[in-house]
């Protein structure tokens, strides 16, 4: 599986695409981070997001995309940046029919860190350690899409087989029917 992960924001938005599989180790395709400058108007610095986004959808085919859930802050303007970037990059992801996941920023960081509350500085590193990389990536922007492509691949590759077996079971009831549910203890057990 390859997953795009995406750290919205209208001044720096972090992209990272990482490859592999759950239970086997996972590899950095690439990653960076799309800037645009805060003298530009807004419009303008969308359309720069939108185009680097499509750029790298179209390079490197992922076959998910993983933004981060834009949670509110005390600074309603960086709210408002985060949010539109990230509505871009929903866009951008759904013109092309890819699959779009949305990861809360402490989901992320317990997913690589083991805690929720990990600070910048841990979930680079642990990007670093589980991407078997040289240093961590600068800025944390791009640490941070890369954290967010290792969730996807992990939590969200785990939740598709599970919604896939849900689709075959489901498939597999005879039309008109529902399946069958057992309530209740479980039958008690003779010994021998």
């Amino acid at each position: 599986m390859r997953v795009l992960g995406i750290d919205p924001g209208l001044t720096r938005c972090g992209m990272g695409l990482v490859e592999g599989d759950v239970g086997r180790p996972l590899r950095l395709v690439d990653v960076g981070v799309l800037r645009t400058s805060a003298s530009e108007p807004v419009a303008v610095r969308l359309v720069t997001i939108e185009r680097g986004i499509d750029a790298w959808i179209d390079e490197h085919r992922p076959d998910a995309v993983a933004v981060e859930r834009v949670f509110a802050r005390s600074d309603v303007s960086t709210v408002m940046g985060t949010a539109q970037a990230s509505g871009i990059a929903l866009v951008a992801a759904a013109r092309r029919g890819l699959p779009v996941a949305l990861h809360t920023p402490s989901e992320v960081k317990a997913a690589v860190s083991g805690s929720g509350r990990a600070d910048k500085a841990q979930v680079g590193a642990m990007v670093t350690r589980i991407l078997r990389l040289d240093a961590a990536p600068k800025p944390a922007d791009a640490a941070d899409a890369l954290a967010l492509a290792i969730t996807h691949i992990w939590r969200g590759g785990a939740q598709a087989r599970i919604d896939a077996a849900v689709a075959a079971s489901r498939s597999r009831t005879p039309a008109g029917t529902r399946p069958r549910t057992v309530t209740g203890p479980a039958p008690a057990r003779r010994r021998a």
